[in-house]
């Protein structure tokens, strides 16, 4: 079987009431800043929160009676693990999931509720790829790609299809690639509207398997990245071969950019994306300039993502954006002091977080004392002005929390 247009024709047929057609609007916030027109798919409101919803879904609804009871097994670094327990337990057939070791823990339980039995085996999508071929094999069980399947292919292709009918004048597709499954039905969908239309990838640096794979040089991947649900070392066969003839360009993105992305989808669009689902805003970050003027669809392909992390990466953005500051004061250690440098702060109308005196350590002197104080500001010249007043005022002062450097 070759997967066409009428494939994912008929595979929006078979999804009809059974997925989440999920909007696709138009952004003015990411527009602005982008400088483009962006319109943004928001698969994260599949009830798995995920584009594998999709797939999973038709793939399934193809197995014969036999396979269906015999049960299904698949593997996956979450979210096609999501996708097929959700439907197989809807479909009342049996699902195995092999996972690797380090999926987010949100990715595991929520497969979990959906009746699963999990197996977390390996480091890598590719070991749990191994372990689930072997009990596929000592199971008669039907496995269930997470990408190099005509159907699975057929299914992601579905969220283009509904794409165009919200936003018919896009012209330019940015679609995060992990094996290749949501670009390669992206760029069919795309071709048959308008092949003038270009349909760029974006990977991690960590993992450009398509790219390198496309530009026949060796692959090299590997790596802790927030992306891991595009953290694959090598894309399926069939992927490959329409990415081929349909993708425009493969970008990569570094852990940096996707950060970025996270948090501005938070803020600007109130929407959770997970590392993979940002990808495509984050290649938009990164190189402005190359999509000026453009119609720009994005697919946000998933929202599973550690509330952990995400706190964290909060955090780390009002650091980096000077929204929160830490500030080493050289203060007399006598009464007073710290109402006084307080009292200095207040002034600038800044919020004091966190106060900790340091009185101890030899290399100050013994009537001194480093007082470290973290504080909320507006922005980076609200920091500036905290610093020059308290200067002004006779303290030493040093900004010790400045923004995240390196990728």
């Amino acid at each position: 079987m070759s997967v066409s247009i009428d494939d994912v024709r008929r595979a929006a047929e078979q999804l009809r009431g059974a997925v989440v057609r999920t909007p696709c609007t138009h952004s003015r916030k990411l527009s602005a800043i982008i400088g483009a027109d962006v319109f943004v798919k928001y698969e994260n409101q599949q009830f798995t929160s995920s584009f594998k919803d999709r797939g999973a879904c038709v793939k399934l609804l193809s197995l014969t009676d036999a396979q269906r009871r015999a049960g299904v097994i698949a593997m996956s670094a979450g979210n096609h693990a999501q996708g097929v327990a959700y439907h197989a337990q809807r479909l009342g057939i049996p699902a195995t999931i092999g996972m690797p070791r380090g999926t987010p823990n949100v990715k595991v339980s929520q497969t979990l509720a959906f009746g699963a039995d999990v197996r977390l085996e390996g480091e890598t999508v590719e070991e749990a790829a191994r372990f689930a071929e072997t009990l596929q094999a000592e199971g008669g069980l039907s496995f269930i790609h997470p990408y190099d399947d005509d159907r699975i292919i057929a299914g992601q292709g579905t969220a283009a299809l509904e794409m165009f009918e919200d936003a018919p004048d896009i012209d330019t597709l940015v679609v995060p690639i992990g094996g290749g499954g949501l670009i390669a039905g992206t760029a069919l969908v795309a071709e048959a509207r308008d092949p003038a239309i270009e349909v760029f990838g974006v990977e991690s640096k960590l993992y450009p398997s398509m790219r390198q794979m496309l530009r026949g040089a060796p692959v090299d991947c590997g790596g802790q990245t927030l992306a891991e649900g595009i953290a694959v070392k090598a894309p399926g066969k069939r992927t490959l071969a329409i990415a081929k003839r349909l993708v425009r360009d493969v970008l990569l993105v570094s852990e940096r950019d996707i950060e970025r992305a996270i948090c501005l989808f938070l803020e600007a669009e109130r929407t959770v994306a997970e590392g993979a689902g940002a990808a495509g805003l984050a290649a938009l970050l990164a190189d402005p300039d190359r999509f000026t003027g453009r119609r720009i669809g994005l697919i946000l392909c998933g929202g599973n993502i550690d509330a952990r992390m995400l706190a964290s990466l909060l955090m780390r953005a009002l650091v980096r954006d000077g929204r929160i500051a830490r500030l080493r004061i050289e203060i007399s250690d006598r009464p007073g002091m710290l109402a006084a440098v307080s009292g200095l702060v207040a002034e600038t109308r800044a919020n004091i977080l966190d106060v900790v005196h340091q009185r101890l350590f030899p290399e100050l002197p013994a009537k001194l004392a480093d007082l470290d104080m973290v504080v909320e500001t507006r922005d980076q010249a609200h920091v500036d002005d905290i610093v020059a007043r308290l200067e002004v005022a006779g303290y030493t002062v040093r900004l010790l929390a400045n923004a995240p450097t390196g990728d």
